[in-house]
């Protein structure tokens, strides 16, 4: 019987921590439970962290693109976070590109890409916390005349 993979809700972002190899039962119950999860939890964000995956094959690698184009249909953005150079060298062995999926180093960087997303879909700065630099400001902020 196939582990279950773990779904973490952080403020609005799910976040999936794949812990080991998936069979392809596991896939398919994680695309289940995670496009339930985004309804339920209204999450905008979604980051697939994939840094204990060793291996994948053509089934995972495509079930991948399947999940982050579900969550996006769902409103929610997604992130492929930790994949290791041999997970992707085999993708682009086996011709999978992953299309339409963003990808970042680490679990840091991944939060970051969907904060800035979040923050240009609320137009720039009016959910942004004190302190923040709208884009194209000075490093120090706006500074008012």
């Amino acid at each position: 019987m196939s582990e279950q993979v773990p779904i973490l809700q952080i403020g609005q972002v799910l976040l999936v921590s794949i812990q080991t190899d998936l069979d392809d039962h596991a896939v398919m119950r994680l695309q289940d439970e995670l496009a339930s999860r985004v309804v339920e939890s209204m999450a905008d964000g979604v980051v697939i962290d994939i840094t204990a995956v060793e291996i994948v094959d053509s089934f995972v690698g495509r079930m991948l693109a399947t999940i982050a184009t579900i969550s996006r249909l769902l409103d929610a953005d997604t992130v492929v976070v930790g994949m290791r150079p041999a997970v992707a060298i085999t993708l682009v062995e086996l011709g999978l590109s992953l299309g339409g999926v963003t990808t970042a180093l680490t679990l840091d960087k991944g939060l970051r890409v969907l904060e800035r997303r979040r923050l240009e879909a609320a137009g720039g700065d009016r959910d942004a916390g004190p302190g923040a630099v709208e884009a194209g400001s000075p490093p120090g902020g706006a500074i008012d005349s």
